[in-house]
């Protein structure tokens, strides 16, 4: 998430995982990628990626924005607030009911709701993170950040290789030139070069 636009959580050292994991794949589990989250607002989160802290959690705010919260209960901002700020601390099983909270406040919400979908991918609930990342898909077909996630919740989530290839070339196709694009392209290349090494010859193939 990000006050002013998106923040990737998805660098290229993560891609280089990526490409780690689709050769050792079936040698045992491994720690998933970070999605990228959405959601615009002050007290946004970035979502963790190996070896980052967590931000600390301000339990005063916390407590503040709860109070607020309990006392108007048609208040959407300080509902998402508190999932961004749960988040953050990479406490997504707090940030749920509060970004749920939001979004069944205002269902047309495509970035609460593919936050909420990160969120649900990273308490393990990969096949809830598929479903709401349908919803966020209903609200806006051609949504970049929420394409990209879908991805990488089918790479490490589902170990759908061929479904994630397909996110992230449409990523690509609807988006192109954008950060999410790049960040699309990185996955594709990591997924197209992992396969050419598997293939008889080392040639590079295609999937």
């Amino acid at each position: 998430m990000s006050r002013d636009g998106v923040i990737f959580g998805v660098a290229g050292t993560v891609f280089g995982l990526l490409l780690g994991w689709i050769i050792g794949s079936q040698q045992g589990p491994v720690r998933p990628a970070a999605p990228a989250t959405t959601s615009a607002g002050a007290g946004s989160s970035t979502p963790a990626v190996p070896g980052e802290q967590a931000r600390p959690i301000d339990l005063q705010r916390a407590a503040d924005l709860e109070k607020q919260a309990r006392a108007q209960p048609s208040d959407v901002v300080s509902r998402v607030q508190l999932g961004n700020l749960y988040q953050d601390g990479q406490r997504p099983d707090l940030a749920i009911p509060w970004y749920e909270a939001a979004y069944k406040l205002n269902p047309r919400d495509v970035n609460v709701s593919t936050d909420l979908a990160v969120c649900y991918y990273y308490t393990e609930q990969p096949d809830k993170a598929l479903a709401q990342i349908d919803k966020s898909l209903a609200i806006d077909p051609r949504h970049p950040p929420t394409l990209l996630n879908q991805g990488i919740i089918r790479a490490w989530g589902k170990q759908d290789l061929q479904g994630a290839l397909e996110s992230w070339q449409k990523v690509v196709q609807v988006a192109p030139g954008s950060p999410e694009a790049a960040r699309a392209k990185e996955g594709i290349d990591g997924l197209q070069s992992a396969h050419g090494r598997n293939q008889p010859g080392g040639g590079r193939g295609g999937l």
